[in-house]
């Protein structure tokens, strides 16, 4: 017995989905590898007093959930592709485990938004304390990055008095030659601000994720009952 239409079309899904799976997975690992490694922040990895900090443990969950999930997609491609239900049978105990995770994540960040926010504001005050005692030029490039990239300007944001002006963007206007906004705040900001939206992206990723499992089980399903019909029909026929 061949598959029938749902179970051509899970197939098939399964499939497209395990490449877009797939790209994510790549994309997660070389951006985790390339903060590991960049010129821009490879510095704050050789610093022992931010080996603990927020970026450094962000960066090494991008690395591992890269990792993750290409290897849950060596499972689900092999046993879409081939057929086989072993590997479906793994495939969709870590999409379920997945699924989990994504969603539990989700709600504690967007719970836990104002402790994320401060924690990475943190971060960025013992890497600016660091570069004004030592004047380290890995930790300069770090700051001109997070400066740019942010668009804003040390703790106090005042050109007067700021300590790593160098670092700084240029100015927009004609204020921001006298003030920008404070990293520590903006920081905040982006994290307060973009919690909700950040809470729908992990809980809208777990429902895509159950949707693949459901197709997984629906496959499986297919398979089991062809495989019970091919054993009928050889036993009737010898």
């Amino acid at each position: 017995m061949a598959l029938d239409g749902c179970g051509l079309f899970c197939k098939y899904i399964l499939i497209i989905f395990n490449i877009i799976f797939a790209v994510v997975g790549f994309a997660f690992l070389g951006l985790g590898l390339w903060l590991r490694f960049s010129d821009n922040t490879r510095a704050i990895f050789h610093v022992e007093e931010l080996s603990s900090s927020a970026f450094v443990m962000g960066v090494t969950v991008l690395i591992a959930l890269g990792a993750v999930m290409l290897f849950v997609v060596m499972f689900g491609d092999y046993g879409a592709c081939n057929e086989k239900r072993c590997a479906l049978q793994v495939f969709s105990a870590l999409l379920a485990i997945l699924a989990t995770l994504v969603v539990v994540v989700g709600v504690l960040v967007n719970i836990k938004s104002n402790e994320v926010g401060l924690r990475f504001a943190e971060f960025y005050a013992s890497l600016y304390t660091l570069y004004v005692a030592n004047q380290d030029p890995g930790i300069a490039v770090t700051l001109t990055f997070l400066h740019n990239t942010l668009h804003c300007c040390g703790l106090t944001g005042v050109s007067i008095i700021e300590l790593v002006k160098q670092t700084c963007p240029e100015p927009d206007g004609f204020f921001e030659h006298i003030k920008m906004d404070s990293c520590p705040g903006v920081i905040a900001d982006v994290f307060i601000g973009k919690a909700p939206m950040m809470m729908g992206i992990f809980v809208g990723t777990g429902v895509l994720l159950m949707m693949a499992m459901v197709c997984t089980i629906v496959l499986l399903n297919q398979l089991k009952n062809a495989h019970q019909e091919r054993t009928v029909y050889y036993s009737n026929v010898y």
